[in-house]
């Protein structure tokens, strides 16, 4: 897996997603979007990966997780997220609801509303968390 099929599954997992939604399936939509996001921040990091280095134990360590957080500091966006974070509430707020999946999600129903804000919170344009992923991997 490279990071061009990682970017690629993070575009499915959310086509997926939108797909679930529009059938009312949004227990299934809520997962699958936090795997577009986990996909997208997977994509970040193997963007650091160079060809032929040794990867460091840790940050690969760190990479086998769905902890979205715990991604984003393997990932090394700490220092972009808090400086997007600063000027951008809406950006933090997309960001505070995205963190809270887990892939324990699979095990919980979710409801229409909450479906919505979470898919909104991923896509939208300005604020959204997967733009912003997006210029980043």
């Amino acid at each position: 897996m490279n990071r061009r099929d990682l970017q690629n599954l993070a575009h499915l997992r959310l086509r997926e997603a939108q797909s679930l939604f529009r059938w009312r399936h949004y227990s299934g939509a809520y997962y699958l979007a936090g795997y577009a996001v986990e996909c997208a921040l997977k994509a970040c990091i193997a963007k650091q990966t160079r060809r032929y280095d040794f990867p460091d134990k840790k940050t690969t360590n760190a990479s086998y997780t769905h902890d979205l957080g715990g991604l984003t500091i393997a990932a090394k966006l700490n220092a972009a997220f808090l400086q997007r974070s600063s000027r951008d509430k809406l950006f933090e707020a997309n960001w505070s609801l995205i963190k809270t999946w887990s892939e324990e999600s699979r095990y919980r129903t979710t409801n229409k509303a909450d479906c919505s804000a979470f898919l909104d919170a991923i896509m939208e344009e300005q604020h959204g968390v997967l733009p912003w992923l997006k210029q980043l991997w």
